[in-house]
């Protein structure tokens, strides 16, 4: 698991069998990372939110037949980062 802020929203028209209904975001790491999450939990931009990644993300997002490789696994009440 990771801890990355939600910095956005990534719109696809196009995508594989399987991810059609799920919300995309756009995750950034304390380091400045980017990347793509799965949100079955509705994280907004700022959000702080923790990840599951690789086969936990399928079991996370509840389809464990999906293509996903990192899922938003919940939203982060309250954290400060380190420095």
């Amino acid at each position: 698991m990771e801890i990355l802020q939600v910095t956005g929203s990534l719109v696809c028209s196009q995508r594989v069998p399987g991810l059609e209904h799920w919300n995309l975001r756009v995750l950034r790491s304390p380091k400045g990372k980017l990347s793509v999450a799965v949100d079955p939990v509705g994280a907004s931009p700022g959000n702080w939110v923790f990840t599951a990644s690789g086969s936990a993300a399928r079991f996370a997002c509840g389809n464990p037949e999906s293509q996903i490789d990192l899922t938003i696994a919940g939203i982060i009440d309250f954290w400060e980062p380190d420095g």
